[in-house]
């Protein structure tokens, strides 16, 4: 089946691993270049200082590779030949160079690396860093390419699989509309302005409908040159407006920064509701939530259970381990329930080692098997600490009577959770159902 007989298409680069290639013959550049990716991109990296070391780790594994930095000039290599190299194996180039000059752009431009970068300033190293973490990152983000012109799709899918990006293809407004419905984790759409059916004005009116600019990005292209219509796009929703055709590099540019806002509003937002420490939801928003949960529980007559949970003698981690120690406990604790309950349920940091959880359409049997599953996960765990192995325990109090507000139904469950405390912790309570 061809492209155009595919109501989608999805196109991105090939699985890689983890690790930074770095070729260059200064070692001290080499190891400010590890030392960097390790800071700033959280990856780590293996070196070579010549196209004969390069072979000779590329000859086993180049898997494991994501993105190559390269030196363009080698001593035995000095015409870019160690870029031709890593992309033979489909690893994406990064390349350093010493000067730069409109010979030397065209020529990188040509061989379509990701991006050519001077390395005459540690500022300039930092900046390789930054790239790296963009391209590690990209691999998780989607974008939608929206274009009458097969040719031209495939040309931007290229320009951003280069970039590690996952790249969705529709031919006009109505089938990006079907995609965007089947991939709502899509963060850009890069949509021509001029198409059959459905137009990118009113693609990013009826786009708009349905985000707001800081859930989804547009960038509109168009070959027509009026102002107006850049005026028109972005009056419309659209973030962004790009020219065809464009160089190279201001496109990488403007979808770099697009993305990227994207990802700062999604943090901001994140920071106002997660907990720093364990990056569940904190104490406001899980009342929030909660209340939200509730209402819906009493209108649709469906069961909500409440559960409060605490870690069993958290003041003996301290005093015995360090604060340090305990808030690795409650980080590993938090990272076990986020894993024991359902996406659809809600769970938060109540405060201290204290957490809360809120549950919907469980029956008494099924909470029982939750609650049990939770607290023999933690109790099985050995959280390691300074060559130390701690165990800790959590009691659970819980009930499934829909008081009359959620404020009650808490506090229910944590008359629970202190009967279970009197009772020799490590186990869990469940309110009787209501007479």
């Amino acid at each position: 089946m061809n492209l155009e007989q595919r109501p989608e298409s999805c196109s991105s680069s090939p699985r890689l691993g983890d690790r930074v290639l770095l070729i260059d013959d200064s070692h001290a550049i080499s190891g400010l270049l590890r030392a960097r990716c390790e800071d700033i991109a959280g990856v780590q990296s293996e070196t070579a200082d010549s196209l004969a070391a390069t072979r000779a780790l590329l000859a086993e594994h180049p898997e494991r590779f994501f993105v190559a930095i390269v030196d363009l000039n080698l001593p035995d290599a000095s015409d870019g030949e160690a870029v031709d190299l890593v992309q033979s194996y489909g690893i994406p180039a990064i390349v350093l160079t010493a000067d730069y000059d409109e010979a030397t752009r065209k020529r990188m431009l040509s061989k379509e690396v990701v991006d050519y970068l001077l390395k005459n300033s540690p500022h300039e190293i930092d900046q390789v860093a930054t790239l790296v973490r963009r391209i590690d990152h990209n691999r998780h983000v989607r974008v939608l390419v929206v274009d009458d012109s097969r040719a031209f799709r495939a040309y931007l899918a290229k320009l951003l699989n280069l970039h590690h990006l996952q790249v969705l293809e529709a031919k006009d407004g109505r089938e990006a509309l079907d995609i965007i419905k089947d991939h709502p984790g899509i963060e850009l759409v890069i949509t021509d302005y001029c198409m059959p059916e459905m137009d990118g004005l009113a693609l990013v009116s009826a786009l708009r409908q349905l985000y707001p600019r800081f859930e989804l990005a547009i960038i509109g292209l168009s070959e027509q040159s009026s102002v107006d219509l850049s005026l028109r796009l972005l009056k419309s929703g659209a973030n962004d407006f790009i020219y065809k055709p464009f160089l190279v590099e201001e496109f990488y540019c403007r979808v770099i920064q697009n993305i990227e806002q994207i990802e700062l509003i999604r943090t901001i937002r994140d920071v106002s509701v997660r907990d720093y420490l364990t990056g569940l939801y904190n104490r406001r928003y899980l009342f929030e939530a909660g209340e939200t949960l509730y209402a819906a529980a009493r209108r649709r007559h469906i069961n909500l259970a409440t559960v409060i949970l605490d870690i069993d003698h958290f003041k003996r981690v301290n005093d015995n381990y360090g604060h340090l120690a305990g808030d690795r406990v409650i980080r590993e604790v938090a990272r076990i329930l986020s894993f024991g309950v359902r996406q659809s349920d809600l769970i938060g940091r109540y405060g201290g080692e204290e957490f809360c959880i809120f549950l919907t359409g469980l029956e008494s049997n099924d909470l029982e098997i939750v609650l049990e599953r939770l607290r023999s996960a933690v109790e099985a765990t050995r959280i390691s600490h300074e060559g130390t192995e701690i165990q800790v325990t959590i009691s659970l109090g819980a009930t499934l009577n829909l008081a009359d507000s959620l404020q009650a139904m808490i506090d229910r469950a944590d008359a629970c959770l202190y009967q279970a405390k009197q009772g020799g912790r490590n186990r869990f309570v469940i309110e009787q159902a209501a007479a």
